[in-house]
């Protein structure tokens, strides 16, 4: 062979072995100009962009092609969504196309076609689309009534599929008056304005109007047509006291002294009460459990068992864990509210372990209550578990120490490599790598349907191993009788935690257990009310923590691991400092600012654990048990010892500040 010819033959094979990164680079740049021309609405860039995609054999090009049709999806056709379905079979983007284009089927009326597309629809998790699906049956002569009711009741503020579906039943006299009521009594009582002006007009012109007024304002609505004990004119009052119970509850409850009252059954004076009592419970007043106990004594004398929504049970417990330990209404006000609960919430470990705790407060002395007590145990035994918050406090009520579950067997090389080679998490694992972490989470998420836990835990580990590590936790959290802890709760940059923790008197596991919980990992990630890194650092915070450091810091370096990492520990130990070591007041303060728990702690002295369960807020009360229990577990994991107690951990009681203690940080953001 002549030096001219192997030269070459050399240079040819650099070439062609550079073009295919290269290649793939366009591509990638492709993909996110796309995503962006998305954003924009811009459909003749979209079209350019599919068609280059397309020509580079990019494994994205999918997606380009779902979102090129979104933006058009108004003005398609059925061949046009067909032929999509033909390029892109038994992949994400054609289920949530298939989603989309049953909406715009909804929308155009076009009943014939979405029977014919609807039982293709694999995901089946769109509510509107299952109302629309209840009204085709409806139309071809099935009863969807019990059905049609709970989509119904349990639709969004506004569903359109929803109301259709509730205005053709009615039309053809298969939802009763009481019905639409019921309804229009769950709107309003969910905040749902949209839907309880639609619902409103389901019972006429005059019932709208009185809605709207009542929505508009509830205490001028009271004034201005003041209710009477007779037909409508009760109920439409009720729905006043309930719209103003949520700004004004102790207003609201004054309304309920009036005579019109009267005119209200049991079922509508309970619920009416039952949403008085939430919304003081939600602000921690006082009144709040004895507005429960009349709402449940008038439930009592009601027909309709389901008067009363999860939520509204579930603060009828924490408004009862709220009383003073000594206040011996406290445990049968909690007995109250969990026996009046669905079986399946009841199943719910918070409810099993305080239904527990009640049992055994309640339990009469000596032989008398040992059956009460034994029954108690078992339902601690049923939700024991080293896994989660209310798991542990059970064990422990038992007066064991949680243990932690065995290791799975190691995965297997095939196992690996079919996780490996499946190409929904290869498109996955590109999305994130491009920056589009919503669409590669929704891709990997639709991937794991009906997976077992040896592919589940398959899966977790490809993320683990490509650093992806939400996906890596989240999915390896799936697995129902094999457990990963290793997975579960990763320690990446271990000897930067560890260090910057102990640096400043933090236990590495309580900053471990606080950064799974808020980061999941992500060096870069952003909530959508600004917060950054590693462990959330909110803008305003960041700086106030620089400066009371002396950290030399500008905005930019708001993702950098280090640097987040050193604001974050540092303002997590300012703020359990500040709340006198309290772990858990520390985690709420974290989560909510350090004002919010400062009021929380008013009012009786409470038992941590009730403490926690009693948080008005729905994220931060999930937030702190959540942190807790990841801490004890991580304290275990980097200590390879026993899981510590998480009493222990949880300190001592909590209600007003000490007096003696020293003074709040009141410059804390």
């Amino acid at each position: 062979m002549s030096l001219r010819l192997l030269c070459l033959m050399l240079v040819t094979a650099t070439v062609g072995a550079a073009s295919v990164p290269a290649a793939a680079a366009v591509g990638d740049s492709l993909v996110v100009d796309a995503r962006e021309a998305l954003r924009r609405g811009d459909r003749a860039r979209l079209t350019s962009l599919r068609a280059q995609v397309a020509a580079t054999g990019h494994p994205l090009a999918m997606w380009v092609d779902y979102w090129e049709l979104k933006v058009r999806l108004s003005d398609a056709s059925t061949d046009d969504v067909d032929a999509f379905y033909a390029r892109w079979p038994d992949t994400y983007v054609e289920d949530r196309l298939r989603n989309d284009w049953l909406l715009e089927l909804g929308r155009r009326r076009d009943w014939p076609a979405f029977a014919r597309d609807y039982p293709r629809f694999r995901m089946n998790d769109d509510r509107d689309v299952t109302c629309y699906a209840l009204l085709t049956q409806h139309q071809s002569g099935q009863d969807v009534r019990a059905a049609a009711r709970e989509a119904w009741y349990a639709q969004r503020d506004g569903d359109i599929g929803c109301q259709l579906l509730a205005t053709s039943l009615r039309e053809a006299e298969q939802l009763t008056t009481t019905e639409v009521w019921t309804a229009l009594r769950i709107a309003i009582d969910a905040n749902r304005p949209r839907a309880a002006r639609a619902t409103a007009s389901l019972l006429g012109a005059d019932a709208a109007k009185a809605v709207s007024e009542i929505l508009d304002s509830p205490a001028r609505y009271l004034t201005r047509r003041p209710p009477s004990a007779s037909g409508p004119s009760a109920r439409l009052g009720a729905l006043a006291v309930m719209r103003m119970a949520a700004n004004e509850p102790e207003a609201a409850a004054r309304q309920l002294e009036a005579p019109w009252v009267r005119g209200l059954d049991a079922n509508w004076a309970s619920a009416t009460w039952a949403t008085l009592a939430r919304q003081a419970a939600l602000r921690q007043q006082p009144q709040a459990p004895d507005w429960y106990q009349q709402a449940f004594a008038l439930h009592a004398k009601a027909e309709d068992a389901g008067l009363m929504s999860d939520d509204t049970l579930a603060w009828g417990v924490r408004a009862a864990l709220r009383k003073a330990s000594s206040d011996e209404a406290r445990w049968t006000l909690v007995s109250a509210a969990i026996d009046l609960m669905p079986p399946e919430q009841q199943r719910d470990p918070a409810w099993t372990y305080w239904k527990a705790r009640a049992l055994l407060a309640l339990a009469a002395p000596g032989a008398a209550g040992e059956g009460v007590r034994a029954g108690a145990r078992r339902m601690l035994e049923s939700i024991g578990s080293a896994l989660h918050f209310y798991g542990k406090l059970a064990v422990e009520e038992l007066g064991r120490t949680v243990t932690l579950p065995p290791a799975p067997t190691p995965l297997t090389d095939a196992e690996r490599e079919a996780a490996g080679k499946h190409p929904g998490f290869m498109r996955a694992l590109d999305l994130i790598k491009l920056g589009l972490r919503s669409e590669g989470v929704r891709e990997w998420n639709y991937s794991l349907r009906g997976m077992a836990d040896r592919e589940l835990l398959a899966a977790a580990q490809l993320a683990c191993d490509r650093e992806v590590w939400d996906r890596c936790i989240n999915t390896s959290d799936r697995t129902r009788n094999e457990v990963d802890l290793q997975q579960r709760f990763p320690t990446p940059f271990r000897a930067e935690v560890v260090a910057a923790s102990r640096d400043i008197g933090l236990d590495p596991a309580y900053v471990y257990g606080l950064i799974r919980q808020e980061s999941r990992f992500i060096t870069d990630a952003r909530s959508h009310v600004g917060a950054s890194g590693l462990m959330q650092i909110m803008p305003a915070t960041a700086r106030w923590t620089a400066r009371k450091i002396g950290l030399d810091y500008r905005a930019d370096m708001a993702t950098d691991r280090d640097v987040n990492l050193r604001l974050g520990t540092a303002y997590l130990k300012l703020v359990l400092d500040d709340f006198g070591g309290s772990a858990p007041m520390a985690a709420a303060a974290y989560n909510a600012g350090p004002n919010r728990p400062r009021r929380w702690r008013e009012g009786a002295v409470l038992e941590p654990a009730a403490w926690a369960e009693t948080i008005p807020f729905n994220e931060t009360r999930d937030y702190v048990k959540k942190v807790l229990s990841n801490t004890e577990l991580y304290a275990a994991l980097l200590q390879k010892a026993f899981v510590p107690a998480l009493k222990a951990r949880l300190g001592a009681a909590i209600g007003p500040r000490d007096v003696s203690a020293s003074t709040p940080d009141k410059e804390l953001p």
